[in-house]
């Protein structure tokens, strides 16, 4: 498995942006700010635009790994690190 590390800017005005591989598949990650929930979501879209997840974005801490795709993309993860303000990428 390899690890790809996406640094996230987090901007209440704007949606953050990037696009992974998950399982040799390219797709689109975009994290929004949520005023109604106060919260950001996260969101994983097909390149053809259709919507795989969304759901709000949970923090791993360092020594345990919350996926956020488990059970919409098999063999891959989607981790985020709130001490670093980082996605992990596992593939």
């Amino acid at each position: 498995m390899s690890i790809t590390y996406y640094p996230f800017a987090p901007n209440t005005l704007t949606n953050f942006t990037f696009t992974p591989t998950f399982s040799g598949t390219q797709y689109v990650v975009i994290v929004k700010w949520s005023p109604f929930g106060v919260r950001w979501l996260v969101q994983v879209y097909t390149l053809s635009g259709t919507l795989v997840v969304s759901k709000p974005m949970q923090p791993s801490p360092e020594d345990y790994d919350i996926n956020l795709i488990e059970g919409y993309i098999d063999g891959a993860s989607l981790v985020y690190r709130e001490a670093s303000d980082t996605f992990e990428v596992n593939t």
